[in-house]
């Protein structure tokens, strides 16, 4: 005999119902289905289950599609570790295909983008130059790139477009292989948003912070205007960027809304490793709210953005 003074509640008449009457999340007509070794890439895409995030990632990519149809903003944001996984043939090809009308970048994706066009590498090791001090001190990298600022903000230019021109006048071996370079020779527009600080071409002897800050505040500015044509059916992508670039976003809305333009019914969606504040606050929550839709990622750049571009160029 218990020593409690508690007795179990007694079960005996809880009310219960036919299973098959039941409203249910999850149906077997959502299962994957196996793939096969012939599978072509869109049966493989229809295999993926209707569930969760295959679900949202098919729907996203419908969004995309309709955005095109009806010429309204696709914009991109992107963050250095997407360049830095191989994916700017993906972005480009996109592109090409009308499913990016324009590229954001913080200053790390500017700088590994501008690396690949030129020598067809980047992403040094940052543990192995650290401590002997030469960490960022890469000299083609500090004096092409802070020159070309510098002649971009006498031209009144942005850094994207100041990037993307200099990178056409050298004509760099792998300039096939850089977003900055394919963007300007489509005419598609780059927008480069920096912290002054927080990328080794700050350190080298020519940076000018004036001409830096000029050139990131008009791609500030410029970005404020292409944000505008979200409106309606846009779609804007975070790519990788945790902190600055869904800081610069959020500040675009705002900018827009301030100055009576019309913001609604667009798509946001996150694609990161890992699930920050920012982006999930400042992308997928707070400048779709009462209208619109925000969608949130969480997987490898190098996996995720590849089925993304699949699920868009496949038609359901």
């Amino acid at each position: 005999m218990s020593r409690y003074k508690v007795e179990p509640l007694d079960l005996s008449r809880i009310a219960t119902y036919p299973l098959a009457s039941r409203p249910s999340k999850v149906t077997a007509n959502d299962f994957a289905q196996p793939v096969k070794a012939q599978s072509t890439v869109q049966e493989f895409l229809h295999g993926l289950p209707n569930i969760l995030a295959a679900r949202d990632l098919r729907q996203l990519a419908e969004l995309i599609r309709d955005a095109r149809r009806r010429g309204r903003a696709i914009i991109v944001g992107l963050g250095g570790h997407v360049i830095k996984t191989g994916l700017a043939p993906v972005l480009i090809d996109l592109m090409k295909n009308g499913f990016v009308t324009a590229f954001a970048m913080n200053g790390s994706a500017m700088i590994h983008d501008f690396e690949i066009a030129l020598v067809g590498s980047t992403s040094e090791d940052v543990d192995a130059t650290l401590g002997s001090g030469s960490f960022g001190g890469a000299e083609e990298t500090g004096r092409i790139v802070n020159n070309a600022i510098t002649v971009g903000a006498a031209d009144r230019i942005g850094i994207g477009e100041a990037i993307g021109r200099e990178l056409h006048l050298i004509q760099p071996a792998h300039r096939e292989s850089s977003l900055l370079w394919s963007a300007y020779d489509a005419r598609i527009p780059v927008t480069v948003h920096v912290a002054i600080g927080t990328d080794i071409v700050h350190i080298h002897p020519n940076a000018d912070g004036a001409a830096t800050g000029q050139t990131s505040h008009h791609d500030f500015r410029l970005l404020c205007s292409l944000v505008l044509e979200l409106d309606g059916g846009g779609v804007y992508l975070n790519l990788g960027s945790a902190v600055v670039l869904p800081e610069v976003f959020l500040k675009t809305v705002t900018v827009a809304r301030n100055l009576g333009h019309r913001l609604e019914d667009f798509t946001t969606a996150n694609f990161d490793f890992i699930q920050h504040y920012r982006p999930l606050t400042n992308v997928v929550k707070r400048p779709v709210a009462g209208s619109g839709q925000g969608f949130s990622f969480v997987g490898h750049h190098e996996l995720m953005i590849p089925l993304l571009a699949a699920a868009i160029l496949t038609e359901p």
